[in-house]
């Protein structure tokens, strides 16, 4: 038994000493503890990103670099965060917050806030203009449980609009998202109905929680959790009328966030979820 002792405990250190699994993503940095609940995620250069925190977080917006460590932030003003869940970004650098999170399908006031590249700007406050909208096919608040269909946690920008992919929260669980857009331009709006999307019909891990396209407009990528529907040669606004191919990482986590860092490389970041999360990944679309 002594002679074993030794070898016994070699294979339990290198058992702990193993490295952890993160399936096809690559582990990119730990994003620090203070921000562990991180929903949603745009790249305005190479070397950084910009975030936000969802429900019960501050109004603020963080600049990290691609190991996860905050670099800056700034207070918004003129924005409350009633339920902040995805960034987007448009051809001047502008930022937008989709304050539209929406879990009980009870929201009357769901807006999204636009401000100036937060990449040219000093100091540690920042306006925002504001852009109000409601789903015109939601007649109830809430509906009733089939038509659980006005949760938001994903938009992007693209030529001049906003598009909004909702989260579906019905019962039983359809797995179907509504594709909406808005102007992106300071107002109140009608949002306009223009397609729609099955991802699957687990809603552990089918519920569409971000959205991007890439920088060369030619493809969009929706995240799940675990999951990416990636969408490509496309034409007009319905890209889901285009070519779908559904990307299984191979990671489980609460995953809330997606942005392109360029044509062929996507960032994800995931929630604080007991000891699993609050990292940043990269994932390589080649």
């Amino acid at each position: 038994m002594n002679r074993l002792a030794p070898i016994l405990l070699l294979l339990f250190v290198q058992a702990c000493a193993q490295k952890p699994w993160y399936g096809d993503l690559k582990f990119e940095g730990k994003i620090p503890s203070s921000l562990s609940e991180v929903s949603g995620m745009v790249s305005t250069s190479p070397s950084t990103v910009w975030i936000i925190e969802d429900n019960g977080n501050k109004d603020h917006i963080y600049s990290l670099n691609l190991k996860g460590q905050l670099i800056k932030e700034f207070k918004v003003k003129n924005a409350k965060n009633n339920d902040w869940e995805d960034l987007a970004k448009d051809d001047q650098g502008n930022i937008y917050i989709g304050n539209f999170g929406n879990n009980h399908n009870d929201r009357k006031n769901l807006s999204i806030y636009k401000i100036p590249n937060p990449d040219l700007e000093p100091g540690n406050k920042i306006e925002a203009e504001k852009i109000a909208f409601y789903y015109p096919e939601q007649k109830k608040f809430p509906p009733k449980k089939s038509e659980l269909l006005f949760d938001c946690e994903a938009f992007f920008y693209n030529n001049g609009f906003l598009y909004l992919i909702t989260k579906n929260r019905t019962r039983p669980y359809t797995g179907k998202a509504l594709i909406y857009k808005i102007p992106a331009v300071e107002g109140s709006y009608e949002a306009e109905l223009v397609g729609g999307f099955l991802s699957c019909t687990n809603q552990k891990f089918c519920s569409v929680t971000a959205a991007d396209i890439s920088p060369d407009g030619k493809r969009v990528a929706l995240l799940g959790s675990g999951y990416i529907w990636l969408f490509s040669n496309f034409s007009g606004e319905d890209f889901t009328k285009g070519t779908q191919r559904t990307i299984d990482v191979k990671h489980r986590t609460q995953q809330e966030s997606i942005c392109f860092l360029n044509n062929n490389t996507l960032l994800i970041a995931d929630e604080q979820s007991q000891t699993k999360g609050r990292n940043l990944y990269s994932y390589s679309l080649d």
